[in-house]
């Protein structure tokens, strides 16, 4: 099976010849493990958009997008919720609207996972049950409501759109079973961006109960080490009942525990079937837990 972006390739039809990438599914990999349309050889060149900022630059498919303009770099204390797994994001979404229904919500994407949004079948059907009011691209990523060229104006972008901000990278994150090799590590400077652009940072936690790998059983070494990358912000952080928080975690961090939210119900009250890294919520419910929790917070920082 395979996928294709039609605003990188263009359109395709029926019975074109065409090239496609099949590194993903021969080397097994589950998130992500699918052959991508690389080019339509009906067509002889291309160019797509209408704004002079490149992104996927310098690759054979890099296409140019109009950047929008974080024209703020204040955020006057807008919660900015930040998370190292893509599938966090529903929980933490439908913990906000839930706690306080008509709050708008901006979910930032960065470029340390998938590059394109339009992949996120997460992100679709959260804007389809409107628990999401806009998205963000920023870095090397693409294809949200709004173009950014970093972090910081990507936030800034998020406070003239919404009153609270999600950020995470999208699907398919990277990690190399060593300390410092993982994409997630993004969490820490991000916070910091939030805190010195005088927003409110409240991180997310990874943990599990049944992940196979040691180092993400209990609180994930992902989340342990970005927080304590983390130089400038004292972030919130939602501990769920299960998580046990180090104390040199909580010596950096403010740690608020938080009684469980029902999430995995609330989710599938709203229609939405998550699952991260091919187990769905009700089977490893604490890892959603840890994102509710931070959306609690979020919603006890609004206005």
């Amino acid at each position: 099976m395979a996928y294709v972006l039609t605003d990188v390739t263009g359109p395709v039809d029926m019975g074109n010849a065409v090239i496609v990438n099949t590194t993903a599914v021969e080397l097994g990999l589950g998130t992500g493990g699918w052959h991508v349309l690389h080019w339509n050889l009906a067509r002889d060149s291309f160019r797509i958009g209408g704004g002079r900022e490149i992104k996927a630059r310098y690759l054979s498919t890099q296409l140019n997008v109009e950047a929008a303009d974080g024209n703020t770099s204040n955020l006057a204390g807008m919660p900015v919720v930040v998370a190292g797994l893509h599938s966090q994001v529903a929980a933490v979404a439908v913990a906000v609207k839930n706690a306080r229904p008509g709050v708008r919500v901006a979910y930032v994407m960065t470029d340390g996972g998938a590059l394109p949004l339009a992949i996120s079948d997460v992100v679709f059907e959260l804007r389809e049950r409107r628990l999401l009011d806009a998205t963000i691209t920023c870095g090397q990523a693409f294809g949200g409501d709004y173009e950014a060229v970093s972090i910081y104006s990507a936030l800034g972008i998020a406070r003239q759109a919404a009153d609270a901000a999600i950020v995470a990278m999208g699907p398919g994150g990277m990690g190399t079973d060593s300390p410092l090799g993982f994409s997630a590590i993004e969490v820490g400077p991000v916070l910091d961006a939030a805190a010195r652009m005088g927003g409110v940072p409240i991180a997310t936690l990874r943990a599990s109960v049944l992940d196979e790998r040691a180092r993400h059983r209990g609180l994930s070494h992902h989340s342990t080490t970005a927080l304590t990358l983390a130089t400038s912000a004292r972030a919130l952080i939602g501990a769920p009942s299960g998580v046990d928080v180090p104390s040199e975690i909580r010596a950096r961090h403010q740690v608020v525990d938080v009684a469980p939210t029902g999430i995995v119900d609330a989710m599938k009250d709203h229609g939405l079937a998550i699952e991260s890294m091919g187990r769905p919520a009700a089977d490893d419910p604490l890892l959603f837990e840890c994102a509710a929790a931070a959306g609690v917070l979020a919603s006890r920082e609004l206005p």
